[in-house]
């Protein structure tokens, strides 16, 4: 196909999101997941041990699933399956330590929750290092990455929402302005 003949059907160069989503859903759904984790101990103000305990092996599983028909034999399965329960249960344990008693009466739970998430963070690019995937690794760059913005966001969330109402305060006179006197000084046709 020539770049004349894509041009010509632009059916062909427009985004499908179906096909991506196909493909895309086990690692969208681990973001949307840990994400959500910490929206809503973020806005409930109670730590959700058994939330983040759940999530753990779920990824574990993903990352399992993932790369289980690359493996070409019993033993390889064997390995890999071995390997991500390991890999899971350390994360586990480490998520443990952050819910003890102790450790846990010295963070409030915005920071409980960022703490996890930074673990979840580092266990999944850990184990897509392990199966050499780099999806698997993007998503805990991008849950490890999201732990310093949703901090500033929750820190900052009063000065956007003045950010905001200014900035409406502004643009809607001048739209106002605009729009009224566009209607009003629009000649009329004469019947």
């Amino acid at each position: 196909m020539t770049a004349e003949q894509s041009n010509a059907n632009p059916a062909h160069s427009r985004f499908h999101p179906r096909p991506f989503l196909m493909r895309e859903w086990p690692y969208l759904l681990i973001l949307l997941f840990g994400l959500f984790g910490v929206a809503y101990t973020s806005i409930s103000q109670t730590p959700m041990r058994g939330y983040w305990i759940a999530l753990t092996p779920f990824i574990g599983l993903v990352c399992i699933i993932i790369r289980w028909r690359d493996a070409a034999d019993r033993d390889e399965r064997l390995h890999l399956v071995w390997t991500q329960c390991l890999h899971w249960v350390a994360v586990l344990l480490s998520m443990q330590l952050l819910f003890i008693a102790d450790v846990a009466r010295m963070m409030n739970s915005d920071a409980s929750a960022l703490s996890v998430l930074t673990l979840l963070g580092l266990g999944t690019f850990l184990a897509g290092v392990h199966i050499g995937s780099w999806r698997i690794c993007l998503v805990g760059v991008i849950l490890g990455a999201g732990v310093p913005e949703i901090a500033w966001l929750e820190q900052s969330a009063l000065f956007l929402l003045l950010v905001v109402v200014v900035l409406v305060g502004i643009v809607a006179p001048i739209i106002w302005h605009s729009t009224h006197n566009f209607w009003h000084h629009t000649p009329r046709a004469k019947p």
